[in-house]
């Protein structure tokens, strides 16, 4: 089970990446009504309070918040 890699509070670059693009599918799937800045931070929180995350549990998380923002 690989771990997210923090150093100092700074993010490996593929890490990060891999974040973003979590947070960019999440966003994604919401309605364009609810794209708005609070949402958005929101989503922001819940995606980087998965940093000490393994790669395996963030595919569940992904899938789980698409899953759930798709049914919004």
């Amino acid at each position: 089970m690989e771990v997210l890699q923090v150093r100092s509070g700074v993010f490996d670059p593929e890490d990060l990446s891999l974040l973003g693009k979590i947070y960019d599918e999440v966003v994604a799937a919401i309605p364009a009504s609810m794209r708005t800045p609070v949402n958005r931070t929101e989503i922001a929180k819940l995606v980087l309070g998965r940093t000490a995350a393994s790669k395996a549990q963030l595919v569940l998380f992904r899938r789980l918040m698409v899953a759930i923002a798709s049914a919004a």
